[in-house]
């Protein structure tokens, strides 16, 4: 009657019998798992990405940056190459390819039009009427041919796509064309795979 509470709410948590959490979670090495063991590529890569991981932004940034640097460096071998996996978007294609294959085995004048852009500059500015009249020529002479290489050009080009990709989306490879075309061989990227003369 008089003993105390806690005597009698320890009592039976004194009793109640010692279970080993440890013998509980033991797993009879027999029985099966419930899922199927990964296989050991599957397990490696889950760990690696795990631990690749970025945990801060800094990191996330650094990684960013590293990643953008090695895409930059295997597009411009690509570009040098003409590797088509590592291309970008602009360039890559069979439609683009052909088109910068038409262009470069071929002669444009408009190619022409730097060097001869200097020449008629240093002609217009002697201080000589006749040649000064010849360099306006010149300047008249010059666009007349480009602009007619460069309609040639596209009627060729638009023919020879219809025939070779009749089924392809051909939006925007004539311009690309014209565009290439516009620069000197040398310095056109990709860089030119054929020579001059060869049929694409």
């Amino acid at each position: 009657m008089f003993r105390s509470r806690s005597k009698d709410e320890k009592a039976p948590a004194a009793k109640a019998p010692v279970t080993d959490d440890s013998s509980a979670q033991t797993r009879d090495p027999q029985a099966p798992k419930g899922r199927p063991t990964p296989k050991r590529a599957l397990a490696q890569s889950q760990r690696r990405s795990v631990m690749n991981t970025p945990t801060t932004r800094k990191e996330a940034a650094k990684r960013q940056r590293e990643e953008r640097r090695i895409q930059m460096a295997k597009q411009r071998e690509a570009l040098a190459s003409g590797d088509e996996r590592f291309l970008p978007a602009r360039d890559r294609g069979p439609v683009r390819k052909f088109a910068r294959e038409f262009v470069d085995s071929r002669f444009n004048v408009a190619e022409f039009f730097l060097p001869m852009a200097v020449v008629i500059l240093v002609l217009s500015m002697v201080r000589v009427p006749q040649l000064q009249n010849i360099a306006l020529l010149l300047w008249l002479v010059v666009i007349v041919l480009i602009v007619l290489d460069s309609i040639t050009n596209v009627f060729r080009l638009k023919k020879r796509l219809a025939e070779r990709f009749p089924d392809e989306n051909k939006k925007g490879a004539v311009a690309y064309a014209l565009m290439r075309s516009l620069q000197m061989r040398r310095l056109r990227l990709p860089k030119p795979q054929g020579k001059r003369g060869a049929r694409p």
